[in-house]
């Protein structure tokens, strides 16, 4: 009977059996389960994603700022450094040291454009170059007079926006190819250039599309003021219309409102009935197509390559230009399409750090091969300067060092100690309780904190100087103290507890003990934590700014005591600079910055890998 039930039990017609696990429902939740899960790896997925994405943004954006940092561009100009112009007396060393290097230099550069006679010329000339090179000249010639005594040429830097010029970084221009022969009437002066062709009628559409550019520009300011004459008329009735009900003590206010209105009204009308004048010429010359056109300094600019030399354009039509000679033209004869060129500079001028001159002589300089791309050395051997092409890091780095190392010098072996006698010798009582929760607390209190405490401390009390490394570096030893002290504790308390137990039983005293055995054990993790804290130390700006040491400092300090900056607020006082070559050495100076943690984040790694022992 048993089997035979057994048997029927199990039949092909007999159903599975169900249960809490295996029904419909278990089988929905699992399902649902299964979804869970998929969601949330996808969930963090998406997440290291987006960090991701936004880390390779933001090095992307660092390092494409920061490559134009690492060259610069120079140029050999003649100069006279005869005995008879620097020590025509042989007085020797002192008379070099008094020579006029400014003049020396002044004269190579301005020898190269004989035809840049006004002073507005010969000033323009005299800016492509550097400030400082005067100054690189007498330190060659001090350092090596009879090496440079009688040379006739030298290598100076070019100024930040020339170098920025080279670099592709200052113009959006084109060059148009003409079809037909020019005809200069002139070489110097004013002059017209005209062709056989409509070489210049694309330049003058584009001329003309530019103005109605412009036009809608007006249009929209232009109604911008309209709408503030109407609230400015409806403010003035209002307070018209309340000035009767006012008390007597609001009336002097009332009718102060009044007049402000009144005045802003009449002058946005002068604006309005402006910017309608500006707005229909703007629009009449823009519709007017094939008229000739004045160019202005708030228009683009046309240059003509012809015969040697160079025309800027005043006006242009579709045949030809007038224009005034900056480049004299070695001849007047006709050019055929392959002898001339046209160059279109679509930056209005008004726009640029460079006039239309300025490029025109910075393009002869590349055109003698007298200009020089380079690896840019300043940026790493020379320290802060107001002139964006001769400042560098390296005082800052310098800086960073010397408080790295008194940093270090205080932190290091302060917070070993009092990690050793906190994890080895201190009673385990409600005091030291306080002390460690103090401790803990205080690698979390914000950085400018601890600036203040120097501020207040270090210069105040003990009248330390301002802005030395030495004042720096004990600032951020207090900053750096918490983060070292939960360290060596951490590796300290992962040294097993029979490392102490034997050294206690061959006969070694708990002092022994804690240096012969346990300390070694630990010191892997301890550097640890002490690098990493001092690479966070080496980021830090706030608590140095608060002790002085985002002052100017030219000179590369030689001792912890001598005024300096440091990396990070040298990179600080960068970014605040409007010229962008300081923006360009502000990102490479952040990737430097970036190098020292990284490599050191690493060393932190390594050496942990190296002497790490497992239990």
């Amino acid at each position: 009977m048993t089997d035979i039930a057994s048997t029927a039990g199990t039949g092909t017609g007999a159903s599975a059996p169900t249960g809490l696990h295996t029904s419909d429902a278990a089988r929905r939740r699992l399902k649902a389960r299964y979804a869970s899960e998929f969601r949330f790896k996808m969930f963090g997925l998406a997440a290291v994603l987006t960090a991701a994405f936004f880390l390779v943004l933001l090095l992307s954006t660092i390092v494409g700022q920061a490559i134009p940092a690492f060259v610069s561009h120079q140029v050999t100009i003649p100069v006279d450094l005869g005995q008879e112009t620097l020590d025509p007396n042989n007085e020797g060393e002192a008379a070099l040291r008094r020579a006029n290097y400014d003049a020396v230099v002044r004269d190579g550069i301005r020898s190269l454009y004989p035809f840049a006679e006004s002073r507005d010329d010969r000033r323009t000339v005299s800016s492509l170059i550097s400030s400082g090179s005067a100054v690189r000249v007498r330190d060659a010639v001090l350092a090596d007079p009879d090496g440079m005594i009688g040379q006739t040429s030298f290598t100076v830097p070019l100024d930040d926006v020339a170098d920025l010029y080279f670099k592709d970084q200052i113009s959006d221009e084109r060059r148009v190819e003409p079809t037909g022969i020019a005809s200069p009437t002139g070489s110097e002066g004013e002059i017209q250039v005209l062709s056989t062709a409509n070489d210049f009628r694309d330049i003058l559409a584009n001329v003309k599309l530019f103005l109605a550019e412009q036009a809608e520009g007006v249009e929209r300011e232009l109604a911008g003021k309209e709408r503030s004459l109407e609230r400015a008329i409806s403010d003035l009735d209002s307070y018209r219309t309340r000035l009767p009900d006012v008390a007597e003590e609001r009336r002097a206010f009332f009718e102060e409102q009044i007049n402000i209105l009144d005045r802003g009204i009449v002058s946005l009308n002068r604006d309005i009935e402006n910017l309608t004048a500006e707005l229909a010429d703007l629009r009449t010359r823009s519709q007017t197509a094939g008229a000739e056109e004045v160019l202005t300094r708030q228009l683009p600019s046309i240059l003509v390559e012809i015969n040697g030399g160079v025309v800027k354009a005043t006006r242009v039509n579709a045949t030809g230009i007038q224009g005034e000679v900056i480049i004299p033209l070695q001849s007047t004869e006709n050019a055929a399409a392959d002898d001339w060129s046209i160059r279109e500079i679509m930056l209005p001028e008004r726009n640029r750090k460079l006039d239309d001159r300025s490029l025109i002589y910075l393009d002869q300089l590349g055109e003698q091969d007298r200009v020089e791309r380079t690896f840019n050395t300043v940026f790493f051997s020379s320290g802060a300067s107001r002139e964006a092409e001769l400042a560098g890091i390296w005082g800052a780095v310098v800086g960073s060092f010397f408080t790295m190392v008194v940093t270090l010098a205080l932190a290091f072996p302060l917070g070993v100690a009092a990690a050793i006698y906190l994890e080895e010798f201190a009673p385990k009582n409600r005091l030291t309780q306080i002390i460690e929760v103090n401790i803990n607390n205080l690698a979390a209190v914000p950085s400018i904190v601890f600036g203040l405490l120097g501020l207040a401390v270090f210069l105040n009390v003990f009248g330390m100087p301002r802005s030395a490394p030495v004042v720096g570096g004990m600032v951020l030893a207090l900053m750096t103290l918490p983060t070292i002290i939960i360290a060596s504790r951490a590796a300290l308390r992962a040294v097993p507890p029979s490392i102490r137990e034997g050294a206690l039983g061959v006969g070694a005293s708990k002092l022994q003990t804690v240096l012969h055995h346990v300390l070694p054990l630990a010191m892997p993790g301890i550097l640890t934590g002490t690098i990493i804290g001092m690479a966070q130390a080496l980021g830090e700006t706030a608590p140095l700014l608060m002790i002085g040491m985002v002052a100017f400092i030219v000179d590369v300090p030689s001792t912890p005591l001598d005024p300096s900056t440091v990396l990070p607020v040298q990179i600080f006082m960068w970014a605040d600079f409007p010229e962008v070559l300081f923006r360009q050495k502000t990102s490479a100076a952040i990737l430097v910055l970036l190098a020292f943690l990284i490599t050191m984040n690493a060393l932190a790694v390594i050496l942990r890998k190296r002497f790490e022992r497992r239990w």
